[in-house]
């Protein structure tokens, strides 16, 4: 009900913060989290994250303070009520087929306006192995032309909580790395091979984060 109030979703967002808190309480998931001081409160971010489980969202939701929206896949918006109340909430929805870049960049641009932040999980799926897939490229395109802070996040642990194809939960400690922003390069017409580049860079921390267990490699960032 929340999003009928606000449009701009912020309240909407509180509510998700409480949900993703009750949730991880209530199933017995515990979060560490590293390098939150790395962020500075106020700034629009773009949080690329790798994706092991459902539970990626409320660990993510619940730890950062910030505005956060997600880029999801366009069959979410058909899902009865969820996919309204996304929308309301000013989530982005992208037809992986047939992505409209220009109108994607155009909301990326409204929602540095509004002080919000995007959530990306680059691989495009949940991983099924624990590895973290290859970074898909056409988010790092749009952030390089939106000239916004990427920051990498590693998210540890959640696929043994409730790993993909699979609906029982299990209480686990898991962990959030987050890793030092990095300023996309200040090109006046990006390539889809600047884009790439950017992507496997990112890619290289979050994959070497996630492998090493978490901690020695935030440090090291």
């Amino acid at each position: 009900m929340s999003s009928v109030f606000e449009r701009r979703g912020y309240f909407a967002h509180g509510c998700a913060r409480v949900w993703s808190w009750l949730i991880l309480k209530t199933t017995g998931v515990r979060v560490a989290i590293h390098g939150l001081e790395r962020l500075t409160p106020g700034t629009t971010y773009i949080f690329v994250s790798n994706h092991q489980s459902h539970y990626d969202t409320p660990v993510i939701f619940s730890s950062l303070p910030f505005q956060l929206r997600i880029i999801a896949k366009e069959s979410l918006a058909r899902f009865p009520v969820l996919g309204w109340h996304l929308k309301r909430g000013g989530h982005l929805f992208v037809d992986r087929k047939h992505p409209d870049r220009a109108g994607i960049l155009n909301r990326w641009r409204a929602l540095v306006s509004e002080g919000l932040s995007l959530i990306i999980y680059a691989e495009g799926t949940r991983s099924r192995d624990g590895h973290v897939a290859r970074f898909k490229a056409g988010s790092f395109l749009l952030a390089i032309q939106a000239a916004l802070p990427i920051v990498p996040l590693a998210v540890i642990g959640t696929r043994q909580v409730m790993p993909k194809g699979r609906l029982r939960t299990e209480p686990r400690d898991v962990t959030l790395v987050i890793h030092d922003p990095i300023q996309p390069p200040s090109l006046s017409a990006p390539t889809t091979g600047d884009a790439k580049a950017l992507a496997d860079r990112v890619h290289e921390i979050v994959a070497a984060t996630v492998e090493s267990g978490g901690f020695n490699s935030a440090r090291a960032s």
